[in-house]
């Protein structure tokens, strides 16, 4: 198992066996090069830990637990957890500030405790095998023994083929869970319990409206206080800079309040309409940082994406994650392998079209027949090759679908689901049958728990997107997956929870002001961002997909995946289908959005079947793969393993 997900920490590995318990660690050294080996123990060894990722206030709290008498052996942060439980038990998750994949065993209660960040930043998964229990921070780990088959999910893949995504806690693979953002899981002989134990939350009981200059200074504070916890690291500390108000910010707050040096990394593509190098130099060229920055190309893309999807273990709809994948091995061979990145911003300020979406829709379907309210569609998506040439008659007629539905609680999100949901329409007979057969269990009203219809449109729309998009995809193919497969650890100073907990008490109108996103953001960092920089309208990030793909210089992988009989030998897609959409999409110098989300989709998931079904996720380990033996088991039977 440590083996498989070597690439997450090459630099030292740990184990602790304990009876019906054994533990695995691969060391990313960040925090206590030396002495923070895992797994960690208390002062008596009755608790022991691993732990992915993390604590941030973890000086703070190693003080007061001095203070109180406990004794620490090393000066990581991981420590701090072992005895902050000894002091509060699983209630300890409520004083970490930070982004965290942990297990603790209990050995006097004989109890195992996974938890999880509140946002979902570092990932967890678990596998209950006729009651032993696997866990890992990546499926490939749980799969790396003969115990638990490699089968895909069908109504998993369902959820992809709707909402981009599986739905939390449900990943493509049988049989493996993911323990959700803000939840804890407790293991013993008394079975499995899963506990959640933060939440977002917009209600409106934060007394009078305050003067826009208090949210502002107050923002800023706060963001100034999460980016200086985030440079705590006994290494260097870098950051991304794409360009756009988000990223630009984190790092003018790191030049402006601390005294940290910092090399900046951005991408850049061949491709004009995705590329955004000449506001990235400027940015860096204002902030006077060390910056490197490379091209990518459509070649490039291609040339990673089977190692992309290996990593993110799960079919993808689009290619931006394979970029981020080339720029987290351009940082580590720069020497770093920690860096800071604007995630975040746009789910809590209100930054996505999406956001303007849910308002235009709702303002148009008051009086649905208006001529001039639809004309404000045009003020979306902007970003999307094709869209301004669209009419207004096809505009309409795509957004006024399911538009008099606005007490829907996921209104904000029916016409991006129902859009990409046109995708399943290549699944083939027998997977249709199969989803047809078990019913509707797609589980979004479990998934979206605590999303309350009296909330603004915009906080409804912020919560289903922090729930699903930013947690199973952002975070997670687009984040730590291809960021980790270099060793290199992502930091997010906009989803620090008191920013993020703020962020839900500043009145909607000031997120999202008309149609202008990230007002009050904007105004707050004003003083540290060029004009130019406040100025431009949001571009989400993308990456090319049809002449990475369907180009003259196409890999091999790619005919042989999306050819009729791989499609007909996996049996998940139809072959007559997918054989139209490839002429369509290769007769067509421009895919229209619905054809390119398919098309990844299609390819992704052949190449997950392939990667882990029919190879048996048979990847070599690391020949020079070596662990510290840190304890030794009293039982020859390994009831619960992880990684």
């Amino acid at each position: 198992m440590l083996g498989t997900i070597r690439h997450r920490g090459p630099e030292a590995a740990g184990m602790f066996l304990d009876g019906p318990v054994g533990l695995g660690h691969d060391r990313l050294s960040i925090i206590d090069l030396e002495g923070g080996l895992q797994p960690i123990g208390n002062e008596d060894g009755s608790i022991w830990i691993i732990c992915n990722g993390e604590v941030f206030n973890y000086i703070e709290l190693r003080a007061e637990l001095i203070s109180r008498g406990h004794t620490f052996r090393t000066h990581s942060d991981t420590e701090v957890i072992v005895h902050l439980y000894e002091e509060r038990g699983p209630e300890c998750v409520h004083q970490l500030n930070g982004q965290f994949a942990f297990a603790l065993w209990d050995g006097r209660k004989q109890t195992l405790m996974l938890a999880r960040d509140r946002l979902g930043v570092r990932p967890l998964f678990y596998a209950n095998l006729r009651g032993d229990l696997l866990f890992a921070s990546e499926i490939k780990a749980l799969l790396a023994g003969p115990r638990l088959e490699a089968a895909l999910d069908l109504e998993a893949l369902d959820q992809v083929f709707t909402y981009w995504s599986t739905l939390p806690s449900r990943t493509v693979f049988q049989g493996v869970q993911e323990v959700p953002p803000a939840h804890y899981l407790l293991a013993n002989s008394r079975g499995i319990s899963l506990h959640r134990y933060w939440t977002l939350d917009f209600s409106d009981d934060s007394g009078p409206r305050h003067a826009e200059s208090y949210y502002t200074e107050q923002l800023l504070d706060l963001l100034v206080d999460a980016a200086r916890l985030r440079l705590r690291a006994d290494v260097p500390v870098g950051a991304y800079l794409s360009g756009g108000l988000d990223s630009s910010a984190i790092a003018a707050v790191v030049r402006h309040y601390t005294g940290n040096p910092l090399k900046t990394f951005s991408i850049a593509f061949s491709d004009g309409h995705f590329d955004e190098r000449v506001h990235q130099q400027r940015m860096a060229d204002a902030l006077g940082t060390e910056h490197v920055s490379m091209e990518c190309t459509d070649a490039d893309i291609a040339a990673v994406f089977p190692d992309v999807v290996w990593h993110a273990e799960t079919p993808l709809l689009r290619t931006a994650p394979a970029p981020m994948f080339l720029l987290s091995r351009l940082v580590r061979q720069h020497g770093l392998k920690v860096v800071l990145t604007g995630e975040g911003a746009d789910e809590f300020f209100g930054g996505y079209d999406i956001f303007k979406e849910a308002k235009v829709r709702r303002f148009w379907a008051r009086e649905p027949e208006s001529r001039l309210r639809p004309l404000l569609l045009r003020k979306l998506y902007g970003d999307v090759r094709g869209m301004g040439d669209t009419s207004q008659a096809y505009l309409e007629a795509f957004f006024k679908n399911g538009l008099s539905e606005t007490d829907d609680p996921h209104y904000s999100h029916l016409v991006r689901w129902r859009g990409t949901a046109r995708a399943k329409r290549f699944f083939s007979p027998d997977t249709r049958a199969q989803l047809a057969a078990r019913g509707h269990l797609n589980g979004l009203d479990d998934a979206l728990a605590g999303l309350d219809g009296s909330w603004d449109t915009v906080s409804k729309a912020q919560f289903v997107e922090s729930r699903i998009f930013l947690s199973q995809y952002l975070l997670s193919s687009q984040g730590d997956r291809v960021a980790m497969a270099h060793a290199v650890e992502g930091r997010f100073p906009f989803l620090d929870h008191r920013l993020v907990e703020f962020a839900a008490t500043i009145p909607p109108d000031l997120r999202l002001k008309g149609l202008n996103e990230k007002y009050i953001l904007k105004r707050a960092v004003a003083h540290l961002v060029p004009p130019e920089v406040l100025a431009r309208t949001k571009r989400p990030y993308r990456a090319p997909i049809r002449n990475a793909f369907l180009g003259d210089n196409a890999p091999d992988y790619v005919r042989e995946a999306l050819s009729p009989e791989q499609i007909d030998k996996v049996g998940i897609f139809d072959k007559a289908a997918v054989s139209m959409l490839v002429k369509k999409c290769r007769a067509s110098a421009i895919v229209g959005e619905a054809d390119s989300m398919a098309l990844v989709g299609i390819l992704s998931t052949q190449l997950l079947h392939k990667l882990f079904i029919q190879q048996r996720a048979a990847r070599p380990t690391h020949n020079d793969f070596s662990a510290t033996i840190v304890g030794r088991s009293t039982s020859k039977e390994l009831r619960v393993a992880s990684c």
